[in-house]
């Protein structure tokens, strides 16, 4: 939904207009910081796109920290950053991600909304059975005719040099495509441990699929796009030259 601007505003929240004077201080900010020779020309399209993005960014923020009061949440605003992986960023989204991390609003509304989302059994085991790799075949001890030796799992090896190697007697040199190497005594495979639990990144996965569909919800209820900072997907706005 796009409601037109008389002032420069950044867009509504539940109507109230929210000035732009943030968006233009973050900008100033970017172009004032380490990276800004990475940024786009100013006054290009791709100048304009990044605008939208950073306004989707506070826009998002602004709808978090207006959520956090109505539900009285704790928000420690002093707090540093906080430093997604690119696993967690990609699940979110650039502008949630960014969000997300700079805004400590944004990550209490998202504890609060996605406390009681837990995976289900079924989840767990097929992300278990997609996630778990066969043991390894133990390594072999090997030697080169520079007099050093290494170890190395079979499967890591040239194809051609595995089978002559493993065909050899322990101590025989053999010769294959340029390698040549001897097989010596094996080296005992360590024992296996434990597979570690995946339910906490299986969790941690679909809480942010569930603050994702929550956050969706809430933009498109409570937040207003203006002219000019329009989503920058949005296939509407001109300067979108995304095509498939």
């Amino acid at each position: 939904m796009t409601a037109p601007a008389e002032a420069p505003v950044l867009g509504l929240l539940d109507g109230r207009p929210l000035p732009r004077t943030g968006l233009d201080r973050r900008l100033a900010a970017l172009r004032a910081g380490p990276r800004a020779a990475a940024l786009p020309v100013p006054g290009s399209g791709e100048d304009r796109q990044l605008a939208r993005w950073v306004a989707q960014v506070l826009l998002t923020e602004a709808l978090c920290e207006a959520v956090a009061v109505e539900r009285g949440l704790a928000v420690h605003p002093g707090a540093g950053p906080a430093r997604l992986d690119q696993r967690a960023a990609v699940e979110l989204g650039s502008i949630t991600a960014a969000a997300y991390e700079g805004c400590a609003a944004v990550r209490a509304v998202c504890a609060e909304v996605t406390a009681d989302v837990e995976p289900s059994a079924a989840e767990v085991a097929h992300y278990r059975a997609l996630t778990e790799r066969p043991p390894s075949a133990a390594p072999w001890r090997l030697a080169l005719p520079d007099g050093s030796a290494f170890d190395a799992a079979p499967d890591t090896l040239p194809l051609a040099l595995a089978d002559a190697l493993g065909a050899a007697a322990p101590g025989e040199w053999v010769t294959v495509a340029g390698w040549t190497a001897a097989r010596l005594a094996p080296v005992p495979a360590p024992a296996p441990g434990p597979a570690p639990d995946p339910l906490a990144a299986v969790r941690a996965a679909a809480r942010r699929t569930a603050f994702v569909r929550w956050l969706d919800h809430a933009r498109a209820a409570r937040l207003t796009l203006v002219p000019g900072l329009e989503h920058p997907g949005d296939p509407a706005q001109p300067d979108n030259h995304h095509r498939h």
